[in-house]
């Protein structure tokens, strides 16, 4: 495009932007009616609406730069004008421009913005959105930037905010575990209570088992339902003011479910806003036994007819009555206490595993059938139940162990009992099919037993039961008890 044309096509946009009157002859805007403005008046609009503003010919020939004063390039561009405007332009938004051109001149362009880059030697290292008007009947074309700055920027405070909350989270996260971790570990039993309803808010294992519940159900109810004071019910009051005295002397308060007494120090602490209090029990707060129920279980201990042993997490046995000492043709408490539970039992560690966890794990078992073993050889049958004895200290296990063999008439009358119903069946089917079905419900229960008694451990079930872990798999697989993901 030569010089002259350009400069008549300037002209042109300048007669069409600032002296054209409306149809009505009118200065007021009206229905779409456009007022007349002098061309500089209008440079000045158009400047104040855009940060920068350039009109390009059909070609993309550059005919005029309007910059707003207040942007930082105002001054620093006016030696665009007769330039083509490809040549500002960044080589990945020149097929942009071209594209947007395109579109405006076959009277297909809609108003969406294109966002364009310019070259490094414009000085303009910022994005700028573009909107491209027609503004003249010779394909003159308004192109209104915007600087996309403060956009970028408000995005990056919003990301900026979204990490920090994310930290904030997992230093939440952090606390919260670190403080689960503390309370379950502590030997004392600690309880959170809200100071203004009274209610329980957190508490750890240790403090349920003395108030006699369980997490879930002392957790979010008031306090005074699991604690009094010697002379009635709690007051909440009386404890936020020990709570917030210097007092360091304990309070004795009563747990109504086994009328004993507990020695409870509270401490009053602000978080988030709320006023907590952290009540403490101290350790000698476990109801203990008196000497004469101290003297009562000892004389039971050495008296009963069933054997009685206490042993540590590991098996190792710690105490023995004489009843366990004669079942087991062991001489004195002495060589009891050389052996482990493993040691005595006749499928040895399978046998002691199976029982330690479940006592563990339930605090409880109850009636284990297995064989004792002496050590000349001889397997008695026996029964033993489990009972888990908490100690901060010192933690053990209580097995009770019956000989079953003196019982052998009794399950004998029961056994016959419960073949009765068989006896039903004879006359409707054969011999063989009796014994067959029989056969299979005794061996499925037998192995749903010794799997849940193992804790699904498959290679334990099976040397418990005297199979091979393949024929367990077998079995297992006969009888349906093997889930998908075996």
């Amino acid at each position: 495009m030569t010089t002259e044309r350009t400069e008549q096509i300037k002209t042109d946009v300048e007669l069409q932007l600032g002296n054209s009157m409306t149809s009505r002859g009118t200065r007021y805007w009206s229905n779409g009616a456009i007022p007349l403005i002098g061309p500089d008046v209008l440079g000045e609009i158009i400047a104040a609406c855009s940060d920068i503003s350039v009109v390009v010919s059909d070609m993309g020939d550059i005919l005029s730069v309007m910059v707003n004063p207040n942007h930082e390039s105002h001054g620093v561009l006016i030696d665009w004008e007769g330039q083509d405007m490809r040549s500002f332009l960044a080589s990945e938004s020149i097929p942009k421009f071209d594209r947007k051109m395109s579109e405006i001149l076959s009277g297909a362009a809609t108003s969406r913005p294109v966002e364009l880059n310019h070259t490094a030697k414009t000085g303009l290292t910022f994005p700028l959105s573009y909107s491209f008007h027609t503004i003249g009947p010779d394909g003159a074309i308004l192109m209104m930037g915007r600087d996309l700055r403060p956009i970028a920027q408000m995005q990056q405070q919003l990301v900026d905010a979204q990490i920090a909350l994310e930290r904030d989270y997992e230093k939440q996260r952090e606390t919260s575990t670190r403080l689960k971790v503390l309370l379950e570990t502590t030997r004392d039993a600690v309880v959170f209570v809200s100071a203004a309803s009274g209610r329980i808010v957190d508490l750890n294992g240790r403090a349920a088992r003395l108030l006699r519940g369980t997490l879930d159900e002392i957790n979010g109810t008031l306090l005074s339902r699991w604690i009094a004071s010697p002379e009635g019910e709690l007051d909440l009051r009386a404890l936020v003011g020990v709570a917030q005295g210097d007092d360091t002397t304990p309070l004795t308060l009563v747990l109504p479910s086994t009328r004993s007494e507990v020695q409870l120090r509270p401490t009053l602490f602000r978080a988030a806003g709320e006023r907590l209090i952290l009540c403490r029990f101290d350790r000698g707060s476990e109801p203990t036994l008196t000497s004469e129920t101290d003297s009562r279980a000892r004389r039971l201990f050495e008296n009963t007819p069933d054997g009685v042993v206490f042993v540590d997490r590991a098996g190792a046995v710690l105490a023995a009555n004489d009843a366990f000492l004669a079942l087991s043709d062991l001489g004195d408490t002495a060589a009891a206490r050389s052996k482990s539970l493993a040691d005595l039992l006749v499928r040895g560690g399978v046998d002691a595993k199976v029982i330690l966890d479940n006592a563990v794990r339930n605090g409880q078992m109850r009636n284990y059938a297995t064989r004792l073993v002496t050590p000349f050889g001889a397997e008695i049958p026996v029964e033993i139940s489990a009972v888990y004895l908490e100690d901060p200290s010192k933690p053990a296990i209580g097995l009770a162990i019956r000989d079953t063999s003196r019982a052998d008439g009794v399950r004998t009358g029961t056994v016959e009992s419960n073949v009765r119903p068989s006896r039903d069946l004879v006359g409707s089917a054969t011999l063989k099919e009796i014994v067959a079905e029989t056969t299979e419900v005794i061996e499925k229960i037998c192995i749903e037993t010794a799997i849940e008694l193992t804790d699904n451990n498959r290679v334990a079930a099976a040397d418990m039961l005297g199979l091979s872990r393949q024929s367990l798999y077998v079995k297992l697989r006969k009888y349906g008890l093997l889930t998908r993901e075996d």
